[in-house]
């Protein structure tokens, strides 16, 4: 089998193309590198010792992608390709709808012409808003605090629709709690440009020297000590998760909608906590006031996953500590080392 993996240099994308090779399957990546670097795809085939065709492409770009699909056939589209940064789509919403939804439509619609009809979509569970509460389902009402969720939460619908019009679609959504930690061998793992938006980076940042302090955004929320409570997930559990959906739905008209979490929450100071511990190193904190759009708890009730794809999570906290930290060190300057 053939997976077509857009996004595949970035953080999970990266994480995900290593389990498929190494589960067997055939891969090609599609990534416009904007948020990511083509030396996580060295460091793929280092990894693997497999080799994979890279198509530096933007999805935005409707014939750079549909030359892609005409010089290969695909069997599946496994799609990671996006914005993520909450605060920055806050201030930028015009242009995570523009780069996320027409992105998105572009994809679809070349699939539908080239007959590829067997789709994984990484959603997030920033689409069930501010959550009356938990652990969260996938049945819950959904709605959005920000534009990244409000991004996620059309695609979804869209991907809906499009299998009310066109049946032969197997449509896997998967809605992600927060993936930190990185592959084990530290060859990989997550490497933002700028200041990094998502709390273990800017953690690694602090541990390593690079970065002063960490900014903790809010203390007054009801939780065990004041801080948002998150769902973490080794980014190594969440690829295999798309292995599952791959290795399960392909060819199984449908849509098929999975939290990927651990149903576990920890605070913001739990990870600091943690961190410190892993590392061997001082955390440095200041707080700071709430962001908008940021919810207080949020967890997920991932025993759909468990019963439908065979999946569940195995590593802990103390492994994506670990293995983050492993990561850092060996890359202090992520792939630009």
């Amino acid at each position: 089998m053939k997976i077509l993996v857009t996004g595949g240099a970035g953080f999970i994308g990266s994480h995900t193309c290593v389990e498929l090779l190494e589960g067997g399957y055939e891969i090609s990546v599609l990534d416009n590198l904007s948020n990511s670097s083509e030396k996580s795809l060295e460091r793929i085939k280092e990894i693997t010792g497999k080799d994979f065709k890279f198509y530096k492409a933007d999805l935005l770009d409707y014939d750079a992608v549909d030359k892609v699909f005409s010089s290969e056939k695909f069997d599946s589209v496994i799609h990671f390709a996006g914005l993520k940064a909450v605060g920055e789509s806050v201030e930028k919403p015009l242009t995570y709808y523009h780069n996320n939804i027409t992105g998105t439509l572009n994809l679809l619609s070349i699939m539908r012409k080239h007959g590829v009809y067997n789709i994984v979509f990484s959603s997030s569970a920033t689409v069930y808003g501010s959550p009356k509460s938990l652990p969260i389902k996938e049945d819950f009402p959904l709605s959005t605090t920000n534009p990244y969720g409000s991004t996620k939460l059309m695609i979804e619908g869209i991907l809906q629709d499009l299998y009310t019009a066109d049946n032969n679609f197997s449509i896997t959504i998967l809605r992600y709690f927060n993936p930190i930690g990185a592959h084990k061998s530290g060859k990989i793992g997550e490497d933002p440009k700028g200041i990094p938006n998502n709390l273990m980076p800017y953690i690694q940042q602090v541990a390593i020297g690079k970065l002063p302090q960490l900014s903790v955004f809010g203390d007054k929320y009801p939780t065990k000590d004041g801080t948002g409570v998150r769902d973490y997930i080794h980014v190594v559990d969440l690829s295999l998760a798309h292995v599952k959906a791959v290795e399960k739905k392909s060819g199984h008209p449908g849509v098929y909608i999975y939290n990927v979490g651990t149903g576990n929450g920890y605070s913001v100071l739990e990870m600091v906590k943690a961190f410190e511990k892993a590392s061997g190193r001082e955390v440095k904190y200041k707080i700071c006031p709430n962001r908008p759009g940021d919810i207080a708890a949020c967890y997920a009730d991932a025993s759909k996953a468990e019963k439908e794809l065979g999946w569940t999570a195995k590593l802990d906290l103390e492994d994506m500590c670990r293995d983050g930290w492993n990561w850092q060190v060996n890359n202090p300057n992520g792939y630009a080392d």
